[in-house]
């Protein structure tokens, strides 16, 4: 897949496409349903599959207060998107000055002038232009005089309306399998491994610990069930994929601070994962974080949670 960061990067010999917009934050099930479309139409029309999407997010560069925790960075959401088979991803940095663009301005530059659209394929709540007054409507009452048809989807979700902020509101609550069934995916938070208290190794249960740049939403605190990857080895490696008791939180039982994302490894104590690349896929959440009077009940309970995540991820194909 191609990645262009600017409508410079552009080739200027790119023919025809078919065009999809949006944030595209966490790539989720109705994301990838407007993807699958373009992907289909492109196909059938013999043309380039083409997705614009935006960095930062318009609200961290209009209203920062306002702007929402991304559920992935762009590393990871240009990952997801190339799985969904796009032959081009645009990303249009996103600034005061393009925010005053009018939607007549930003459908001609982009669509028309760089991408050669001939079809546009959005959903029903796309916004675009200065203060969002671009939207389906204008699509349509354009698309004829600019050569291209537009083609809305309704909203799809499973009750309501499936969208990245009701990931954030699950994942926000600790519910990691809710998260999942939006996503299509569990949600993972990836980072290098980095060195900790080195407690949890005194404990019996050594935990490798994310760096505190991790990309992508860390859930509530508390205690999951879920999967370790070493991304660096190769996807037919052994143990590259691995089951994990992940803990996230401040570790109040010995008066921490600092909030953390550290995983066990199930019944592995043979590993040394420091400085490598790694993910947490969050599958179960098995309990909030709790503080413990003293070592002995604390142990107690890490032996609890270890059976736990044996039990659920016994039966569970990584993704």
């Amino acid at each position: 897949m191609h990645v262009w960061n600017s409508l410079d990067d552009v080739p200027g010999d790119l023919g025809r496409s078919v065009v999809t917009l949006g944030n595209f934050d966490g790539v989720h099930q109705g994301h990838k349903a407007v993807l699958a479309r373009v992907v289909e139409q492109a196909t059938s029309r013999g043309v380039l599959s083409v997705a614009v999407t935006f960095e930062p997010h318009p609200l961290a560069v209009l209203h920062p207060d306002r702007a929402p925790q991304m559920l992935t960075s762009v590393a990871q959401r240009l990952e997801l998107l190339a799985d969904t088979g796009l032959d081009a991803v645009l990303v249009l940095e996103f600034t005061v000055e393009f925010a005053q663009e009018t939607p007549e301005e930003f459908v001609q530059s982009v669509f028309v002038d760089a991408l050669h659209a001939v079809a546009v394929v959005v959903g029903q709540d796309t916004r675009f232009g200065w203060r969002n007054t671009g939207n389906v409507d204008t699509l349509l009452a354009l698309g004829p005089g600019l050569g291209f048809e537009v083609l809305a989807l309704d909203d799809l979700g499973e009750g309501s309306r499936w969208s990245s902020s009701m990931v954030r509101g699950m994942l926000d609550i600790g519910d990691v399998a809710g998260a999942a069934a939006v996503l299509g995916r569990p949600h993972k938070v990836a980072g290098t491994v980095v060195h900790g208290d080195h407690r949890g190794r005194e404990l019996g249960y050594p935990t490798a610990n994310l760096s505190q740049d991790a990309e992508g939403l860390v859930p509530a605190d508390g205690v999951y069930a879920g999967w370790l990857t070493r991304v660096d080895r190769p996807i037919t490696a052994l143990d590259r994929v691995l089951p994990a008791a992940i803990s996230i939180g401040t570790n109040p039982t010995f008066e921490g601070t600092q909030r953390r994302v550290e995983g066990y490894v199930l019944d592995r104590t043979d590993l040394d994962l420091y400085g490598e690349r790694i993910t947490y896929e969050f599958v179960e959440r098995l309990r909030p974080t709790l503080r413990f009077d003293g070592i002995e009940p604390l142990i107690e309970q890490m032996e609890t949670d270890v059976g736990q995540c044996r039990e659920i991820l016994r039966s569970i194909v990584p993704s």
